[in-house]
């Protein structure tokens, strides 16, 4: 049996910074999608009602990828009243060729957050305006902050605002980044002030009630949605998609079952006929991106297993190289 590396959050925090080699695993991940051959079963989905509690497992296997990761991925959202954070999980890395276990990445959910933050910098990269330099960022949790240290690593961002339900997590967040950024980072009183006013919006929530509404959006806008990957998730009034000029997917189907398309076809705003070109397709040069500095984008993340396979690789294709982890011999 060969031996399996066992590697920890703390290790993996150094060793899987968000970065710009991040992003562009990432980024390759989605062309590669693009390009077939990948196997991505549907998100399998375990709810914990009693405790608003979810697991979702996610795989993928990507040709020419020596290995390939299961990632378990559980949101209990009241955690945070427990003093716990939100998320958590582990991946788990197999040999493509022989199927057996090569590595455990006990991240605690880290990896997931790097790789959720580099595919809103791929979406932004690709479909962004030229210039497009204030963001408004709807939530403050980890995922908020992560979202717009991505955008930095692709665009010139100069302010920003934030905007969550509880507006004491706002100011907090927006003071601890203003002063960690040097940026023009503010709290948001009012959500459709912030929405109408920002190049970028970021949508980074577990809300399962719309919050950012069709009429804010402005002609030249990237919305982001990236908080809704299940059935009962909604952070975009389904008439968004309707008024979007371009709507891209990171994969159809999910988005489908789980993302902002989901709403938006029970609504009747999209006709289940039509086909999207997904952000894979974008970066892969197979459709243009931003054709129009008017262009009104969408962009819905679920969140995907390519992803977690390619994130997975870097972190244990740097740990090799740094000489980290233990190693558990059966």
């Amino acid at each position: 049996m060969p031996d399996i590396k066992i590697l920890t959050e703390a290790e993996l925090r150094a060793l899987v910074p968000l970065d710009d080699e991040a992003v562009s695993c990432v980024e390759q991940a989605f062309s590669t999608l693009a390009g077939g051959g990948v196997e991505m079963p549907p998100i399998m989905t375990l709810m914990v009602p009693e405790h608003n509690g979810e697991v979702c497992v996610k795989s993928a296997y990507v040709p020419g990828i020596e290995s390939f990761a299961m990632k378990m991925s559980p949101g209990f959202f009241d955690n945070p009243k427990l003093g716990l954070p939100s998320t958590s999980g582990l991946m788990v890395i197999f040999s493509s060729g022989t199927g057996m276990l090569e590595a455990l990445l006990l991240d605690n959910g880290y990896l997931t957050d790097v790789r959720t933050a580099a595919a809103g910098a791929v979406a932004a990269r690709h479909l962004a305006r030229a210039g497009a330099a204030h963001v408004c960022i709807v939530g403050a949790g980890v995922q908020a902050r992560m979202q717009l240290e991505a955008l930095r690593l692709v665009r010139d961002v100069e302010s920003a605002v934030i905007w969550a339900r509880d507006a004491g997590k706002a100011e907090a967040l927006s003071g601890e980044l203003r002063a960690s950024t040097g940026l023009d980072i503010s709290a948001a009183p009012d959500l459709e002030e912030a929405a109408r006013a920002a190049d970028i919006i970021v949508t980074t929530t577990p809300s399962a009630t719309p919050l950012v509404m069709a009429d804010w959006l402005q002609p030249g806008q990237l919305v982001i949605a990236m908080g809704s990957d299940q059935e009962h998730k909604g952070e975009l009034e389904p008439a968004c998609l309707a008024r979007a000029t371009v709507y891209v997917p990171d994969s159809q189907a999910q988005c489908a079952v789980k993302g902002e398309l989901r709403s938006a076809l029970e609504a009747g705003a999209v006709s289940s006929e039509t086909a999207f070109a997904e952000l894979g397709d974008v970066t892969a040069g197979k459709v243009p991106g931003r054709q129009a500095e008017t262009d009104l984008i969408i962009v819905d993340l679920t969140g995907t297993g390519v992803q977690d396979t390619a994130i997975a690789n870097l972190a244990r294709q740097r740990a090799e190289a740094a000489g980290k982890g233990a190693t558990f011999t059966s």
